[in-house]
């Protein structure tokens, strides 16, 4: 199939990379960011000699071993269970391919990461769907699942809404999925993100595959860093075989980077938390002050939330007018929901009130 615009970066792309650039970028479903000399301080003058005799070579299709047992170590797994992915991306690119089969099926969230049934479809999968609603249950997964299901997808913390599956509802769905030969795919990129009580992984439920990456929890998206978590041996081999016909490796440059990273895991998973909680009690303010405008849920988990417009208008005049204005966020259209918007709170510093009065000023002359 040809696949069609994608209309999420087409907008981020256009005003992220704008000269002048976008003053407040509320857009980002992202955390504050770090720069280079910041994340190698972290390690000190050793690490710095360390990557001086690092050779520029091809890194293990598998991954780097020490970055593999660090990301095993945060979700109670081996190291063997763990396979590095270039991003989400190809570990969404690798799950999909496997899944294809004629007359087979996949169910998704709504809303969704566009790039998820866009994937499905261009290996031939039929794309099911269920409303996410908040909190996540397990029976309006349930419901969407026929005989042809080969694969059930949950994002939890969810992107845009931010809502979350507890856990208790993700192992009564993988038990239930298991129970029919259905593969559970939980996306868990913002982990351990939660406003509320934390969710262990799912990367220890019966035939559930875990994706994580470098971009959203952990702040460092430039790394291109992600990883697919699987105690299927035989599926695994084949998903380590697919990605050779991908992208063969990551670099071994950003994947010694992501080993520093988790060297230092409070320290850049509590970065984002502090920045997330502060911001997100201003936008929670701002949401209510602004009810008459907008429906909203406030998000459970994640860097994000996705408020309707309560009139059903479409948002993206909105936008474009916050963005002139030199606030930026996503119109809910770039997710097939044309009246929301997908609002972040995670990758501002400083700021976050100034770029909440803008909008409110562009509000109510809206």
């Amino acid at each position: 199939m040809k696949l069609p615009p994608f209309l999420l970066d087409q907008w981020l792309a256009a005003h992220e990379f704008a000269d002048p650039p976008i003053r407040f970028n509320l857009a980002s479903s992202t955390g504050p960011q770090w720069t280079l000399a910041e994340l190698l301080a972290l390690g000190g003058n050793e690490t710095r000699q360390e990557f001086e005799k690092l050779k520029l070579s091809y890194a293990p299709p598998q991954g780097n071993p020490r970055l593999r047992e660090r990301i095993a170590a945060l979700h109670g797994v081996t190291a063997d269970d763990v396979l590095v992915m270039t991003g989400a991306s190809e570990a969404l690119i690798s799950l999909t391919n496997y899944f294809m089969e004629p007359g087979a099926s996949i169910v998704l969230p709504a809303p969704c990461y566009p790039a998820v049934p866009v994937l499905a479809k261009a290996w031939g999968l039929d794309v099911r769907t269920y409303a996410v609603h908040a909190p996540q249950t397990a029976d309006a997964v349930l419901a969407s699942v026929d005989a042809s299901t080969r694969a059930v997808f949950v994002n939890t913390p969810h992107n845009p809404t931010g809502s979350v599956m507890s856990a208790a509802e993700q192992r009564r769905l993988a038990e239930a999925l298991d129970a029919r030969g259905v593969t559970l795919i939980v996306d868990e990129v913002y982990h351990p993100l939660y406003f509320g009580d934390p969710v262990p992984s799912a990367s220890t439920l019966p035939n559930t595959v875990v994706i994580g990456d470098f971009a959203k929890a952990l702040s460092l998206p430039g790394l291109r860093i992600g990883w697919l978590i699987d105690r299927d041996a035989h599926r695994r081999e084949a998903l380590l075989d697919a990605r050779s016909y991908f992208t063969i490796s990551c670099s071994p440059i950003t994947e010694s980077l992501a080993a520093l990273a988790l060297d230092h895991a409070p320290q850049v998973l509590g970065g984002l938390q502090s920045v997330a909680k502060a911001n997100l009690k201003l936008l929670d303010a701002f949401m209510r002050e602004h009810s008459n405008y907008f429906d909203y849920r406030s998000p459970a988990g994640g860097t994000t939330c996705f408020p309707r417009l309560r009139d059903g208008r479409d948002a993206r005049p909105l936008a474009a007018a916050l963005a002139k204005a030199g606030v930026l966020v996503a119109p809910g259209d770039c997710f097939g929901m044309p009246p929301h918007m997908r609002i972040g709170f995670g990758a501002l510093r400083e700021g976050y009130d100034e770029a909440l009065a803008i909008f409110g000023d562009v509000l109510r002359r809206f």
